[in-house]
């Protein structure tokens, strides 16, 4: 390749001197082999650095330069520009002025995406020279905040065995095209609207004469969408067909997973569960986010006594520590934030999940998979050879199962599960169910942690509200806390939360220490009455009266605390 032959941004360097032919040339080489841009494979050589090619191509061409960091992402001007033509052409537009398009461009020989700009703003542009590092972080941060940085929807490589592989394809199974581009994209549609509404999971629901799509936002379901009922076919094999699960199977419920990536450094993965109706397939999809595990045990909703208790526990170098309550109760957040505060380098984690929600970088994670014969027990028994120092069980559900941990936490390791029970004294109770000898309970279980998520007020609507004295008694007040010093609220209604008065949710938290006093209840076969009437002298507060400290706190509504608790 000769001089004449090396173009844009790499003959302007060698004409100027600032790089030989040679370097050039196998630059450009690569750079083309590579499908990157140029300047990206000049910066990755560290031939120049990003700052420097740019007061280069300022003085070079006689622009001005700006510093991106600089400026406030929020005045840059929306639906200018396409998308793709920011991403694809490294561009981004800066300001507006009269007829005049202000953008910013790391490579100013790229005359292509000047023109496309041009074309497509139907403005004159004016080019301003930037650094490449940060043009490409400032537009993932604006693709990324629009919702708009959609990638493929690509599958993980770790996701769950394809079920129904065995099978035969059904010989009447309609032919339905799964890459059909308007379902595609209405499918990346209702995903993105889903994560930035801040839904929980999403329903598609086929019935006899509609077809609906769902959301589950703070708790509660919302419909959002009825497509046509002639796309549910092709609605359901694309959805599968990305969760790498088998199309042609629609007798028997499926599970796998799905990812979308948002930006260089954000990814959401689905949970993609199918399940045979009357009239087709229902799926649902549970929204998992990696970044409800790292809000930390502040972000939660622990009251100070309560954290102090949980951390004590989480900090003991062997024991069991369980947390129960309903699904979508944020068990699995709870027990990720305490893997969290244990993710150290000095620390061996190991976790048995059904599946792994939550991607833990330095925890090792295993899927459950009981077709294989991978059990929750099989999984601990492995574990237990692998020199563990901390071990989580997705959950507790035979005997075989709790008999492992139990040992496993009786020989020196910590040990974090979960269990299906209302509160923290009847999951004592639910063990000795089990089958569970009474001594192995109290000489493990070292703290229980009941807990719901009540829908939290909009602080942007929330109003004071006149609730009669007797009505509070009844809910669960006593009169020292009926003082005067504070207001009950009621949700009113907002923009910002899309007029329901609530707007994300609280924690609500029974943390209950197994006390040497439980231990004497459990070993004589007490009930859970009598481990609740023992939590109490022990200053346990239960889950209604942790949920009327939030109403105090003015955090949510007594309606809601009401609903979300047993009295």
């Amino acid at each position: 390749m000769s001089t004449a032959q090396i173009s844009g941004l790499a003959r302007l360097l060698v004409q100027h001197g600032r790089l030989i032919d040679a370097d050039a040339e196998a630059l450009q080489t690569t750079a083309t082999s590579s499908k990157l841009p140029f300047i990206e494979q000049l910066i990755l050589s560290k031939k120049m650095s990003a700052k420097d090619v740019a007061e280069f191509s300022s003085q070079a061409f006689g622009y001005p330069l700006l510093d991106l960091d600089k400026i406030d992402s929020s005045y840059i001007p929306n639906g200018v520009l396409d998308n793709k033509v920011m991403q694809g052409q490294r561009i981004v537009p800066l300001f507006k002025r009269g007829t005049k398009l202000f953008v910013g461009i790391s490579d100013i020989t790229n005359l292509q995406a000047m023109e496309e700009v041009r074309f497509q703003s139907g403005m004159q542009i004016e080019p301003i020279v930037v650094e490449d590092n940060k043009l490409i972080s400032l537009l993932d941060k604006l693709l990324e905040s629009s919702g708009a940085n959609l990638k493929n929807l690509t599958v993980d490589e770790a996701d769950l065995e394809i079920t129904g592989g065995d099978e035969e394809p059904q010989s009447d199974a309609p032919n339905v095209d799964v890459d059909d581009a308007p379902v595609v994209k209405y499918i990346q549609k209702i995903l993105l609207d889903a994560i930035n509404g801040g839904a929980s999971d999403i329903h598609f629901e086929p019935y006899e004469k509609y077809y609906r799509i769902r959301y589950r936002v703070d708790g509660i379901l919302r419909e959002i969408a009825q497509p046509p009922l002639a796309i549910k076919e092709k609605i359901a094999s694309r959805i599968k067909v990305i969760s790498k699960l088998d199309i042609s199977e629609k007798r028997i419920p499926q599970d796998g997973r799905m990812k979308l990536v948002l930006s260089k450094n954000r990814a959401i993965d689905f949970r993609v569960s199918t399940l045979p109706t009357l009239h087709g397939e229902k799926i649902c999809m549970r929204i998992l986010d990696p970044t409800s595990a790292q809000l930390g045990i502040d972000a939660l909703g622990y009251d100070p006594d309560q954290k102090e208790a949980l951390l004590n526990a989480v900090n003991r170098p062997y024991g069991m520590v369980l947390v129960t309550g309903p699904t979508g109760s944020g068990k699995t957040v709870s027990l990720y934030t305490c893997l969290n505060i244990l993710n150290q380098p000095g620390t061996n984690i190991s976790t048995a999940e059904d599946p792994a929600e939550i991607n833990l970088p330095g925890v090792n994670q295993v899927n459950v998979n009981e077709k294989a014969g991978l059990t929750f027990a099989a999984a601990l028994k492995a574990f237990l050879r692998q020199d563990p120092d901390v071990i989580m069980v997705g959950e507790i559900r035979d005997l075989e199962t709790a008999d492992i941990a139990i040992k496993a936490a009786q020989t020196g390791h910590m040990v974090f599960s979960t269990l299906h029970t209302n509160d923290a004294p009847g999951t004592l109770t639910r063990l000795l169910n089990m089958g569970v000898a009474p001594f192995n309970v109290a000489s493990s279980v070292i703290l229980i942690t009941a807990q719901r998520l009540g829908r939290r007020l909009c602080p942007n609507c929330k109003a004071p509200f006149d609730i009669p004295h007797e009505a509070l008694l009844h809910a669960g007040f006593t009169e020292a806390d009926l003082d005067g010093s504070w207001t009950p609220y009621k949700p009113v209604g907002c923009e910002t939360c899309k007029g329901s008065g609530y707007k994300g949710r609280v924690g609500i938290y029974q943390v209950m220490p197994i006390t040497d006093e439980m231990n004497r209840i459990i070993m004589t076969n007490g009930n859970a009455i009598d481990i609740a009437d023992q939590a109490r002298r022990d200053g346990v507060r239960d889950l209604r009266r942790s949920g009327l400290l939030k109403v105090k706190q003015g955090l949510t509504s007594l309606e809601e605390v009401m609903a979300v608790t047993n009295e």
